[in-house]
């Protein structure tokens, strides 16, 4: 498991955080989320109950430290996107760059998404880092001298439907055992939001 240091001060606390997350998912992996302690952790990884609390405050967040670097990832390659798109194809291929720096190992993503899945603080903490994400997200959004977001309601819902959008693009992606093809998931997920549907209406009777 890793996510990218912020700043070169940050690279010695990260390497430890990511030896110690590496440990402990191998360790939730062998147990389970629920029965492993901060005591079991902190013998796996060689330290004491207090140092890895240092380290890590919960242990949600220690099988979600990879994603911690992903709200800083949309953020970035929004700037980098052009500004006569509209918003909601920057947002589209800002969640690739998101996707893409997720994907490095798809066995072990899978597997992380897989653990997310079956425990429930596990994905009530996701959500967590989810709406933590989202104000930066829309600052930036809006920041952009090409943006159409004329609300701060609509940044906020389109950034949240985006990020949704990830979420169940990478569920299925997980589900599939990382066969189906994650650019082709986020189109469709999109498409979702505009591309119009046929209403079906009940047949004559």
């Amino acid at each position: 498991m890793s996510a990218a240091p912020v700043g070169t001060r940050e690279i010695g606390r990260h390497a430890v955080r990511a030896e110690l997350a590496r440990v402990a998912f191998n360790r939730f992996c062998l147990t389970g989320f629920n029965q492993v302690t901060f005591a079991d952790l902190a013998e796996a990884g060689g330290v004491s109950r207090s140092t890895f609390l240092r380290y890590f405050g919960t242990k949600e967040d220690v099988v979600l430290f990879v994603f911690d670097p992903v709200g800083d990832v949309i953020t970035d390659a929004l700037d980098a996107e052009r500004a006569d798109q509209d918003d909601w194809s920057r947002l589209r291929n800002a969640l690739e760059s998101a996707v893409t720096f997720l994907v490095r190992d798809v066995q072990e993503l899978a597997t992380i998404l897989g653990l997310i899945e079956q425990t429930p603080a596990l994905c009530a903490r996701l959500r967590e880092k989810q709406a933590e994400w989202r104000p930066e997200i829309v600052a930036r959004l809006q920041k952009t001298a090409g943006s159409t977001v004329g609300s701060s309601v609509i940044a906020n819902v389109r950034v949240a439907a985006a990020l949704e959008c990830l979420w169940i693009v990478l569920g299925q992606w997980s589900a599939s055992g990382g066969e189906d093809d994650l650019g082709k998931l986020l189109d469709t997920a999109f498409a979702a939001f505009s591309t119009p549907t046929c209403r079906q209406t009940d047949a004559p009777s």
